[in-house]
C-alpha cells in the first residue's frame, strides 16, 4: 500500500472531515453508493472515467437541487448508463466478431 491509499477504515474518518468542511450530512454523502458507482463505472467504462462520473454526478444532482433522494437518483442514473455503455460495447465486440467469421 502506498503512503497516498486510504485504507478502507479511514474512509469514514474522511468522509466525517469533508462532511464537518462542507456542512453536509450523511444522506448527502452517500459513500457506498458512490463508490458503488465509482466501480460500476470503471468496470463498465474505463478507470479513468470513475472520478470523472462521480464529478458530473455531483453536479447533476446539485444543479437538481441536491437533495439526498435527487443524489441517490443522479448517483442510480450514472450507473444505468454505465451498464448500457458496457452491453453497447458487448454487443459492437459480438457484431464485429460476426463479421469476421
Amino acid at each position: 500500500m502506498s503512503e497516498r491509499t486510504l485504507p478502507p477504515e479511514a474512509l469514514d474518518d474522511w468522509a466525517a472531515v469533508l462532511r464537518a468542511r462542507f456542512e453536509l450530512s450523511e444522506e448527502d454523502l452517500p459513500v457506498a453508493l458512490i463508490l458503488d458507482l465509482a466501480r460500476d463505472v470503471a468496470h463498465d467504462v474505463a478507470r479513468p472515467a470513475a472520478p470523472f462520473s462521480a464529478f458530473v454526478a455531483g453536479i447533476v444532482a446539485g444543479r437538481a437541487g441536491g437533495s439526498p433522494e435527487q443524489i441517490r437518483s443522479t448517483l442510480a442514473t450514472v450507473t444505468e448508463l454505465a451498464r448500457a455503455w458496457s452491453a453497447r460495447e458487448d454487443a459492437a465486440r459480438e457484431t464485429a466478431a460476426g463479421e469476421e467469421s
